[in-house]
């Protein structure tokens, strides 16, 4: 039985569940593999928004313990390098990407919802960077992601406590953005992904590229980012059917050209 799998929703949006529910999701090879390989489908479809879900209680609650507790040094470190390799591959997929966390989201698991563009939670979501309770620091991206996220202190802050966050918190400090009722998750987030969907697809790429490089950068050379990445849109057919449905009145149909 695949641990991961992934299913095409109104044609442009991939919807990703993560399916080890009696681990908790939690992330073994076989887990890491497949969600590799569904990214990989990601990357090579004609899909315009992710969307990943956890099956069961949890959205992944981390490395599976059982699993790494049988594994060499060199087995870790292997691990550790293709976690990191998977989740900057998500990162930098040239769509956006939305974790619905409908549960325990913890380390690795975080660490997996933090790579994504946009985070929802249900109301009964609890997430943290909760290595430092087992003697390591996260190693998959959280060190550097949340505190871009979050800002440096608050980083600091949650993952030398390993703090556990509820919903309510994680909203109020922009780790997440939006909380829902647990049945109103999965809607609400495929609601999303549709809305960003019909919208040109070139456009909404160049948009993401723009936010994502132009963070790190001083303000001046962001601005000269921005133009670059806007640049890339003026010769879409795209922007032409935009101009042409504004004149018409009417919904322009894009094809991502």
């Amino acid at each position: 039985m695949n641990t991961v799998s992934l299913q095409t929703i109104d044609s442009y949006v991939a919807f990703m569940e993560l399916n080890r529910p009696e681990a908790k999701n939690a992330i073994s090879i076989q887990f890491l593999n497949e969600l590799q390989n569904c990214i990989a489908n990601v990357e090579s479809g004609k899909f315009r928004a992710l969307v990943i879900m956890g099956v069961g209680d949890s959205f992944c609650s981390g490395a599976d313990l059982k699993e790494r507790k049988t594994m060499s040094e060199t087995e870790v470190k292997t691990f550790l390098r293709n976690i990191n390799l998977c989740f900057s591959r998500l990162t930098n997929l040239p769509i956006p990407t939305i974790a619905a966390i409908n549960g325990f989201a913890f380390g690795g698991g975080l660490e997996l919802a933090i790579s994504c563009d946009i985070r929802y939670a249900n109301s009964t979501a609890i997430m943290g960077l909760t290595e430092t309770k087992l003697g390591i620091i996260p190693g998959a991206g959280g060190t550097q992601r949340l505190s871009r996220i979050v800002g440096e202190a608050t980083a600091m802050e949650w993952i030398f406590s390993g703090k556990k966050l509820t919903s309510v918190e994680a909203l109020e400090r922009g780790l997440v953005s939006k909380v829902v009722n647990p049945e109103e998750l999965k809607d609400s987030s495929l609601a999303l992904a549709r809305e960003i969907s019909e919208s040109a697809p070139i456009a909404v790429s160049a948009a993401k590229k723009a936010i994502r490089q132009g963070f790190q950068l001083p303000m001046e050379s962001a601005l000269v980012w921005e133009q670059l990445c806007y640049s890339e849109t003026l010769t879409s057919k795209d922007r032409l059917e935009a101009l042409q449905a504004f004149a018409e009145k009417r919904k322009p149909i894009f094809k991502g050209e």
